[in-house]
């Protein structure tokens, strides 16, 4: 459509120098008996035939070839439901009748239709992965909700659409659409508690890191911050801001704030061995 209307564009603006070009002198104009006939001929061809032409050319293309492109899936079955909350700055993400609590990184089953309930922790979000689906709001104290389809395996960048605070342009996510029996063994592990790891534990509840977090199968009940029971098995940090490797996990602990102003994690000033004991524990939670 775009090509189609430049092309047009360029035709109107084409005429309108002709028309400069050949613009009337002044004085009474000449009398010519062929110059009506083409001034008729061109307002036919160029002002009506033309755009009649594009228009209708237009309007078959896009209901006839790109709605079924595009069009929603048929509604064959009942849609799966994931539950997801912004807040500033991650995605909390849950997924009903399992244990299954992640961030940033939503898991779906590949062509099926899932249904993403969105509401908000603190102030407006928007919730959108452009390649699945349209954007919605996520608003204080209401619900509202996008279906997701993704008609093959892949990774999707979704990102929050509505200005949040600081750090919004750091506010994204990743779908991760798998076939069904791959996202089943993934669901399965993720609703496994953490594996017992006494060591990493005691610093972790020392160091106050259970205040605010999560770790399912252990005494941290926080629900400041993300839920940490599986962190080692994402591929980023701080809502895509860091890849999840271990210099980058001991850079988030040591300064937060640097890597992300604003964010809601506290400057701790943990001592070097208690970053390296904190970054093997979490690493080992896969």
């Amino acid at each position: 459509m775009f090509v189609i209307a430049c092309v047009v564009f360029a035709g109107a603006l084409g005429l309108l120098v002709i028309a400069w070009l050949r613009r009337r002198r002044t004085g009474l104009p000449v009398i010519d008996d062929e110059r009506p006939r083409l001034s008729l001929a061109l307002v036919l061809v160029f002002g009506i035939g033309i755009p009649l032409v594009v228009n209708v050319t237009l309007f078959v293309i896009a209901n006839f070839v790109v709605i079924k492109q595009t069009e929603a899936p048929a509604a064959t079955t009942t849609p799966m439901t994931i539950e997801v909350t912004g807040r500033q700055w991650f995605w909390d993400v849950r997924y009903p009748g399992t244990d299954v609590v992640t961030a940033n990184e939503i898991h779906i089953p590949a062509r099926t239709r899932v249904n993403v309930v969105a509401t908000t922790g603190d102030v407006i979000h928007s919730f959108w992965v452009p390649q699945l689906n349209r954007k919605i709001d996520m608003i204080p104290g209401r619900r509202n909700r996008v279906l997701l389809y993704a008609d093959r395996p892949g990774r999707y960048r979704g990102q929050c659409a509505e200005f949040c605070g600081l750090q919004h342009a750091r506010m994204a996510m990743y779908v991760y659409a798998q076939p069904p029996a791959e996202f089943q063994r993934w669901l399965r592990a993720q609703s496994a508690p953490a594996q017992p790891q006494p060591a990493g534990e005691q610093t972790f509840k020392a160091d106050g890191c259970a205040d605010c977090h999560t770790i399912r199968g252990t005494a941290a009940n926080g629900t400041v911050g993300p839920d940490l029971t599986h962190v080692g098995s994402r591929t980023t940090l701080g809502a895509l801001t860091l890849p999840n490797d271990s210099a980058d996990l001991a850079r988030w602990l040591r300064d937060p704030q640097h890597v992300k102003p604003g964010n809601r994690m506290p400057d701790l000033n943990l001592p070097r061995r208690d970053v390296d004991a904190l970054v093997a524990y979490l690493e080992g939670l896969k």
